[in-house]
């Protein structure tokens, strides 16, 4: 009834907007003809001014005939006429039939407003078209309209319904009097369901009255209490039933799954009180066989107790990359839920990280779990297997695990230890698995699994247990193996390619730390290189990442610093030609067909501290400011300019300067040190400003803060710390000549230079040095530019330097014969212990090194052959 007078007011308000559409229609149609067919209009429109004509009569046909608005359109469809003043000048649109001479009517949805409109063409005295008027009514007005006959209409419904509703309430309640509030689809449904319950279900029903005589039993109930056949209407107690049973169902006690015998079945009985139909206080019983599923729960159980181990077992076993704590979680695990003893032995190979190569007779007792004073041998304790015929000899043999259900009578047992194997069998041990461990078909160790007096003895579904938990066990100590070999290798690479101590120098009293991360070895590494001139070249750098890989790709690029410093490049440059190789390296492993990674990420800092000035020249890639330490025990991490991380490619390296009074101390770091997963890196350089500060501090002791403020025992990163305290060359010990571009200058040069090294006690060098400075000297005055300077540093060695403004390297060469010159540098060579270049911003400083105390003795005959022209 609800949709059918839905329907009926949506039917009745469809209708009424169509007649309301249709009736606008008629009047817009009628509106516009009437304006449109006096032969006023078409003069008008022909006039030099038709709006000031038609619109007055315009508006006063809209207002006479309850339209909204009469426009009146030229050919083109330009409103000349319109309620909306603004829009007089505008064109209409879809007025194009009745510019052909058609008029029409439509409903337009469109700007201004939508609205059910007529149009209709202006004709003059010939029959042409001049113009047209368009006459209509908004929907909104129509819609004004159809809301006032909704009331009506909603009001009609609701009466409609009310009466239906009421009829419909009258004829339910008459039906539900008659049949009991159920229908003819419940009342089917109710013998359908009483039939199943009775015959179908696999749960016995009872159903005894107040007189204690059986009123109703189904077919599941008479199979499982053996009933006979007349069985209906007769007492409880007459059925045969056992005594519990029969008091239940006498006596109207209720119970809830009860187990009671019933022959060779257990019954789970439910008893409760009801009243039966045309009879007094009855009881309904029923009845579950539980036999099957007693035996299937305790299966169950123990099974879920297995599983239960098994997920314990992959939990805890083999929670750290631990060979000897992997041995101990299985021993851990299988004690006592499995046995009351276990015992782990692997071959000394494994224990070492090696790979195991067949041979199993000797292997080392690992793990123990058990009772305290138990007879078998203490963790540490070679195990050797030379009886063929024992168990665990047939277990290594055949791979599988071998049970021994009774020890006592067992003899072959007792071959391998008599003694061992009769103190057990008196403290009690009676039943043991050996399970050989093995992963990847090769043979890792023995288990032993061993229980004792209280326990039963093993069964074979425990050997599937034993088996399982060793075969877990199996692939964590083998991937703990691997990574004890990998981890040794990788640590003994690393250790290769750090600097085992650092160089003699006297510019920097250096201290150092190095710790490898927690994961294993990385990528973290420093240096200290001594350069001519007493200057010292201090390096860290760090490389992403961890193991192998990461060690290698540092060597090669501590090698490559290494070389490039033996170049003694500026700061920037070496880091550009750095740069250059890390990009060439990443060009190289690009190729799909290699097998080398690419440098994910390689930062390093590079510095040069000159102690004639105490200047100190820093370029780093990527990597975080030293920390500066001043004489006072001030802190500051200058602003150093920052290039992009190696690789990257594209950016110049720049430098910074830093002024260092003696006494400072300067601390290069790896971002180990600073930055941790559950702190900020600002934390860090405050916690690290905090450790390094205060004065008279020794470098050493300054390390020794650092890492015991700042780091865990086994941190997560790799982190280097190297810390230098600076030292500034005595002036007294550095003489410098500015020499003018003459060669007649180089004799009062050396008379000075021999004069200065009498004034230092080094008469026993003057000849060798004059001889060098002679050669130096005039080189860069024959081949070099202005300006010219010479400079002598005495240190733990005699530095000897010649700068020009030229960038015209030397080379050592051996002349000809017949040649006139060509031999400097090689007398050079021979009186010097080292000699080379390097170059500044403005030219290049030739420089040769002596031991002091020693003179180095030239090659007679060579010196000789090069005299002799």
């Amino acid at each position: 009834m609800l949709v059918l007078i839905a329907a009926a007011v949506g039917a009745l308000v469809v209708q009424g907007r169509y007649e309301a559409e249709q009736g606008a229609k008629h009047r817009c149609l009628a509106v516009a003809e009437g304006f449109a067919q006096p032969p006023g209009t078409a003069a008008a429109l022909a006039s030099p001014d038709p709006t000031a004509l038609l619109q007055p009569a315009a508006e006063a046909a809209r207002r006479g005939s309850g339209v909204d608005f009469v426009t009146v359109l030229d050919r083109q469809g330009v409103r000349l006429t319109d309620p909306l003043p603004e829009l007089i000048g505008t064109r209409t649109a879809g007025v194009e039939r009745a510019a052909a001479g058609e008029a029409f009517t439509e409903t337009f949805n469109g700007e201004p407003a939508d609205a059910v409109r007529a149009v209709v063409p202006v004709m003059d005295a010939d029959g042409q078209v001049v113009g047209m008027v368009s006459a209509g009514i908004r929907f909104d007005t129509l819609g004004q309209v159809l809301n006032r006959q909704v009331p009506a209409m909603v009001a009609a419904a609701a009466a409609a319904l009310a009466l239906a509703v009421v009829g419909t309430a009258l004829v339910s309640r008459r039906l539900r009097r008659q049949t009991h509030g159920l229908g003819p689809v419940e009342m089917t449904r109710l013998f359908e369901h009483h039939d199943a319950v009775l015959h179908a279900v696999r749960e016995g029903v009872l159903i005894v009255g107040g007189d204690g005589r059986l009123m109703l039993a189904n077919d599941e109930a008479r199979r499982l209490l053996d009933l006979p056949r007349g069985a209906d209407r007769s007492p409880v107690a007459e059925l045969g039933l056992s005594a519990r049973l029969t008091q239940l169902l006498e006596s109207g006690e209720p119970v809830s799954d009860e187990l009671l015998p019933a022959g060779e079945r257990l019954l789970a009985v439910n008893t409760r009180l009801t009243e039966p139909y045309g009879g007094g206080q009855g009881l309904v019983a029923t009845l579950r066989d539980t036999t099957e599923l007693e035996a299937l729960s305790g299966q169950a159980e123990t099974a879920r107790g297995r599983l239960t181990l098994l997920y314990e077992a992959g939990v805890r076993i083999g929670t750290t990359l631990d060979i000897r704590r992997t041995a101990e979680e299985l021993a851990e695990v299988a004690v006592p839920r499995v046995a009351d003893f276990v015992t782990v032995e692997l071959l000394d190979l494994v224990l070492h990280g090696e790979e195991p190569t067949g041979a199993v007779r000797r292997m080392r007792r690992t793990a123990l779990s058990g009772a305290r004073g138990h007879p078998l041998q203490p963790v540490g304790d070679l195990i050797q297997f030379v009886v063929a015929d024992t168990p665990m000899v047939a277990a290594l043999h055949r791979g599988k695990a071998v049970r021994v259900a009774d020890l006592n009578t067992a003899q072959d047992w007792r071959a391998q230890d008599p003694r061992g194997a009769r103190e057990a069998l008196e403290y009690g041990i009676h039943s043991m698995i050996s399970v050989p461990l093995q992963a990847r078909g090769v043979i890792l160790g023995m288990v032993n699994f061993w229980r004792g007096t209280g326990s039963p003895p093993f069964e074979e579904e425990d050997v599937a247990v034993a088996e399982e938990l060793v075969a877990r066990a199996a692939v964590a100590i083998d991937n703990a193996r691997r990574y004890a070999r990998e981890h040794t290798m990788a640590v003994t690479l690393q250790r290769s390619l750090l600097p085992h101590d650092v160089p003699e120098q006297e510019a920097l009293e250096i201290a150092w730390r190095y710790l490898p991360a927690q994961a294993g070895v990385g990528g973290d590494w420093f240096d200290v290189i001594p350069l001519p001139g007493f200057r010292v070249a201090l390096v860290v750098g760090d490389v992403v990442g961890h193991g192998l890989h990461a060690a290698v790709t540092m060597g090669r690029l501590r090698t490559a610093v290494l070389n490039f410093s033996s170049l003694d490049l500026a700061p920037d440059d070496l880091l550009g030609h750095l740069d250059e190789m890390v990009a060439s390296w990443d060009t190289q492993t690009s190729n799909p067909d290699a097998h080398d990674a690419q440098v994910t990420g390689a930062t390093c800092l590079y510095a040069v501290y000159d102690p004639v000035g105490g200047r100190c020249t820093v370029s780093r890639a990527g990597h975080l400011a030293p920390a500066v330490v001043d004489p006072d025990g001030g802190v500051s991490f200058p602003d150093l300019p920052l290039s992009p991380p190696l690789g990257v490619g594209g950016h110049p390296f720049e430098v910074g300067e830093l002024d260092l009074p003696e006494g400072s101390r300067l601390a290069l770091f790896t971002d180990g040190l600073v930055e941790d997963r559950g702190s900020d890196i600002d934390e860090g350089l405050h916690r690290l400003r905090t450790a390094v500060a205060g004065a008279h501090r020794t470098p050493e002791e300054t390390c020794r803060a650092v890492i015991d403020s700042m780091l865990p025992e086994h941190p997560n990163d790799d982190v280097a710390l190297l810390v230098a305290r600076t030292r500034l060359l005595d002036p007294a010990h550095v003489t410098t000549w500015d020499v003018p571009f003459d060669a007649t200058a180089v004799s009062r040069v050396r008379k000075e230079l021999g004069r200065r090294l009498d004034d230092w006690g080094l008469e026993a060098s003057s000849f060798s040095t004059e001889l060098i400075l002679s050669e130096l000297l005039t080189n860069a005055i024959r081949y070099g530019a202005p300006p010219i300077r010479v400079r002598l540093l005495l240190g733990r060695t005699l530095v000897l330097e010649v700068s020009d403004g030229s960038n015209t390297s030397p080379r050592l060469r051996r002349a000809a014969t017949t040649d006139e010159g060509g031999r400097g540098l090689f007398l050079v060579s021979q009186f010097a212990d080292r000699w080379g270049t390097r170059y500044a911003a403005n030219g290049k400083v030739i420089w040769a090194e002596q031991t002091l105390g020693r003179t180095p003795d030239p090659d007679p005959a060579a010196l000789i052959d090069e005299l002799a022209w």
